[in-house]
Parts: C-alpha cells; sequence; structure tokens
C-alpha cells in the first residue's frame, strides 16, 4: 500500500534507506525518478511527486536516476509479507512468469481474469503486469548490458523483449540512454557465452540494513547436500534448477551487498536465477521493522540486540525444499544430508560445473514419483511419505511455487500421511515464504526457548506474531550449533 506524502516526505528528507523499494520519488523539475535514500540534493517539496512502483515511475514520464540507480534496490517487503492475490502476482512476475506465459499465464496462475489482475496491479502499484514486467526487463537489460559481451539483439531475447525496436525504446525510457551507451559504460569486460560455455554474470543483490549473514549463510552451508551444494571460497555456491536450462550460483556476503556469480545455461533465465537468490537469502526483508517488533519481548531483546538483522533461510525451488524436509524428519541435520545425497546421485540431473565441485541438480518431483526402495535408507513410512507428497507435487495437489496460495499448499500438504505440524510449518517457513510459520515442536525452538526461560511457548509465541519465523533464527542461535556461523573453512 503506497505510503502517505508526509510520511515519503520524511523518508527522502532523511535518505532513510529502509524505504528504498517501497516508493520512488519522481521530480518533475529534472524527469528523474530516484530511490529515497538517492545522494544528491533533495529537491523541493513542490517538485517531487512519489510512486508506488518503479513501473508507475516510467509510466508518469520519469527516467531512472543514474546516480543512485533506484531500479537496483531491494524488492518491497510487502510482497513476501503478504499472501493476497496481488503479493501473489508480483512473486510471480519476480520470478518472469510473464516474459514466459504472457499475463494470460499469470492470470491462469492466480485463478482470476486478466482483467482482475490488472485491476489489482493497478490500484496498488500504479502499473499493470506487462507494464511491471517492461521494468523488469529494462533492468535484466542494463546488467546484461554492462556485464556481458553478448550481442545487442540477444541481449534484447535473453532480457524477454519481443523485438529490438521495444528493446531500444523501453532502455531509453527507463534510463535516458541507448543500450549502446548503457553497454559503453561497463567496467571491465566478460567473455561471451559459447554453446560450450555458460554464460557468467556477476553482479551486486542489495539488501536493506542491518544485514546479519551468521545463520543465513550458516545454515545453507551446514545443511547442504554434497554434488548439489557447496561452500566453496568464502561462497555458498548451488545448481540451479531454471525455466530454460540449468545454472550455478555462488553467493557471498559482503559489508554492503552480496556478492552474487551466476553462471547460465540460458541467458533468458537470468531473471528468474536473480529472484531465487534473493529469495532464498530473504533480501527483501525490513530487518529494522522486524527487529523492533522481536525486541519489543524482554526474552528476544538480548539476542536480537546482539545479532540485528538476521534472515530467514529459504529455498530457490519449492518442491525441493519439501522433499528435503521429509528426509529431515527426525534425524540428525547430518543423516538428512546422507539421505539426499543418495537420492541426488541415483535421480538428480548431471551438470557440469565450470569453477567448482557440484555435479547435480536436485531430482525433480517427477523423478520421485515411483523410486527404487533401497534408494532411501530408512523406516518404511518415511519412504511412503516422500513417493507421497512427490506425487502430490507432481500432479499439482500441492502447489509451492513463489505464487501459491499459503493457506491451500498448508491444507494440502498437512492432507498428505506422514506429514504432520513440524514439516507443514518448515515447509511454510522455507518454500512459502511465510514470516509467521513456527515450527513449535521443532528440537532447536524447544531448546532455545528453554535457555531464554520461556516456560509456555505456544503462548508466549503469539507476541512474536506475524514475525515468528524470524523469532524461529534467534531460537536457534541461542544454541551451539553449525547452522548459526559462516563456516571457516571450504567444506
Amino acid at each position: 500500500m503506497m505510503l502517505d506524502r508526509e510520511t515519503c516526505l520524511a523518508a527522502v528528507a532523511s535518505r532513510d534507506a529502509r524505504f528504498d523499494g517501497s516508493f520512488y520519488t519522481g521530480v518533475t523539475s529534472t524527469g528523474i525518478y530516484c530511490r529515497p535514500s538517492c545522494p544528491a540534493r533533495t529537491p523541493a517539496h513542490h517538485h517531487m511527486t512519489f510512486h508506488p512502483s518503479a513501473a508507475a515511475a516510467q509510466a508518469a514520464g520519469f527516467r531512472a536516476c543514474k546516480r543512485c540507480r533506484p531500479d537496483a534496490v531491494p524488492g518491497s517487503p510487502d510482497w513476501d509479507v503478504r499472501a493476497d492475490t496481488t503479493a501473489r502476482a508480483m512473486r510471480l512476475i519476480g520470478d518472469g512468469v510473464v516474459d514466459r506465459e504472457g499475463v494470460d499465464g499469470l492470470a491462469s496462475r492466480l485463478g482470476y481474469s486478466v482483467r482482475q489482475v490488472q485491476r489489482l496491479t493497478l490500484d496498488e502499484l500504479g502499473a499493470s503486469p506487462l507494464a511491471l514486467a517492461r521494468t523488469q526487463r529494462a533492468h535484466t537489460a542494463r546488467i546484461l548490458l554492462q556485464t556481458t559481451d553478448l550481442p545487442l539483439p540477444e541481449v534484447a531475447f535473453a532480457a524477454g523483449f519481443g523485438s529490438i525496436r521495444s528493446f531500444n525504446d523501453t532502455v531509453r525510457a527507463a534510463y535516458a540512454s541507448t543500450p549502446s551507451t548503457l553497454r559503453a559504460q561497463r567496467r571491465s569486460p566478460h567473455a561471451t557465452a559459447r554453446p560450450d560455455r555458460l554464460l557468467e554474470v556477476s553482479l551486486r543483490l542489495a539488501f536493506r540494513r542491518p544485514f546479519d549473514p551468521s545463520n543465513v549463510f550458516g545454515h545453507l552451508a551446514a545443511t547442504a547436500v554434497p554434488s548439489v551444494e557447496e561452500w566453496r571460497d568464502g561462497a555458498y555456491r548451488r545448481t540451479l534448477r531454471l525455466p530454460h536450462g540449468p545454472g550455478f550460483a555462488s553467493l557471498a556476503p559482503r559489508d554492503d551487498h552480496v556478492a552474487a556469480t551466476l553462471h547460465l545455461a540460458d541467458p533468458r533465465d537470468l531473471t528468474p536465477a536473480i529472484g531465487r537468490c534473493r529469495r532464498l537469502l530473504d533480501l527483501d526483508a525490513d530487518p529494522v521493522a522486524v527487529d523492533a517488533a522481536l525486541a519489543s519481548d524482554p526474552a528476544l531483546a538480548p539476542l536480537v540486540e546482539a545479532a540485528p538483522g538476521r534472515r530467514v533461510p529459504r529455498t530457490v525451488d519449492g518442491e525441493e525444499f519439501a522433499l528435503r524436509a521429509v528426509l529431515g524428519q527426525q534425524v540428525s541435520t547430518a543423516a538428512a544430508r546422507t539421505h539426499a545425497a543418495r537420492l541426488v546421485q541415483a535421480y538428480g540431473v548431471p551438470v557440469t560445473d565450470p569453477v567448482g565441485g557440484l555435479t547435480h541438480l536436485f531430482p525433480t518431483a517427477e523423478a520421485l514419483t515411483n523410486p527404487a526402495r533401497d534408494a532411501l535408507a530408512g523406516p518404511d513410512s518415511r519412504f511412503a511419505t516422500l513417493v507421497g507428497l512427490a506425487r502430490a507435487l507432481d500432479s499439482g495437489v500441492v502447489d509451492l511455487s513463489p505464487g501459491a496460495d499459503r493457506d491451500a499448499a498448508r491444507t494440502a500438504l498437512a492432507s498428505l500421511r506422514g506429514i504432520g505440524p513440524w514439516t507443514v510449518e518448515i515447509v511454510a517457513m522455507r518454500s512459502l515464504g511465510d514470516p509467521d510459520a513456527f515450527p513449535a515442536r521443532d528440537l532447536g525452538v524447544v531448546k532455545g526457548a528453554e535457555r531464554l526461560g520461556i516456560t509456555d511457548l505456544d503462548a508466549h509465541a503469539t507476541r512474536w506474531r506475524p514475525r515468528r519465523a524470524y523469532a524461529t533464527q534467534h531460537l536457534w542461535a541461542a544454541l551451539d550449533h553449525p547452522i548459526n556461523h559462516l563456516p571457516q573453512e571450504d567444506s
């Protein structure tokens, strides 16, 4: 929801980076739009207009500021927190669904008519789904122009444009520069992708401060499935199953950004790859709001003060994590990794890592609908649960995509044999991105609460709503476990 004018004016006057991505400032005297924290001289109040999205600012005739790069800000935290149709639509647009399936495909996934979806985004964001996707394409094009040597027509195609003319017109309108001019601004040359070589793209992933990388990167490294994930040279690396082919992501925490290096089989997958990496690390969160809410509880306040900006480790693939959650039922982290590694070797798709030791994509749900019994050690009940979940995912009975209805997904999961409250809540937290998911019976959560002197956890946790997933990170961090620390050396 768009903020009132006085709040926007105050945010711009104080250059408050917390609002970057929540609204955009159009300056009528210059014709540019900026992020609230833009370091340029603050314009007079009567020269400022405010817009709920970059697409809305561009539709109003403004071009992106070359100094503050408003197209590179974190996304609005609303789209992660909220579970309504508009939020679901924004998550799908961010995953590139409009580029691949059009607005008709977006509406179909949401179960609404095209007209209804257009009305929803126009009312809240001041732009249609197509305009929102077009702004995203311009941002993708700028990254490709400034980080690769792809020929301009290939950049246009990879960014999702249907013609060279629309590519040129959109880039010019967004940045007041031609594609050739943007290409000339790149800082260093990069090799062009060849048929036998993956395209390499290096970029910075922005976040709102504070950002504590210890638990999110520590969790990902400690639970990494061999062949699919690894910690190498100070970065978490993993394979990606993308719409047009496999990819690899390398993510390393820095003081003011996350350094990302992507290797893609198809440049059209740049937009979904970036979106999935951002979602994995919870980079669009509003840590100040989260920390303020949790710190109001005296039991959590010392932990929040000691480690502000904790994020919730999520996933790049909702189905993959759900399957892994079943493998982790009532076993140690090490055992869950071992079970997952066996499935990967038996049913994962082999890939060739250009720089590391990754060898497979995690198996799809379809590949696990009828696996051999000896592919999974452990009781028959866990094997049956895994197969039942795989079949439910493959058939669409359970939807864990970025645009999934969270309530419907919870209900569908809970109806499956062997899926209890712990699994539902862990999947809701990691696959669905529900900020209020809470695995109350998780052993680490229970022990962490005991460490803090919390006796009635269910009653006490109500004061953490609707951010119980973040409270969970602090409860886990109350214990000494590898998930709470950055690895000290390569594994």
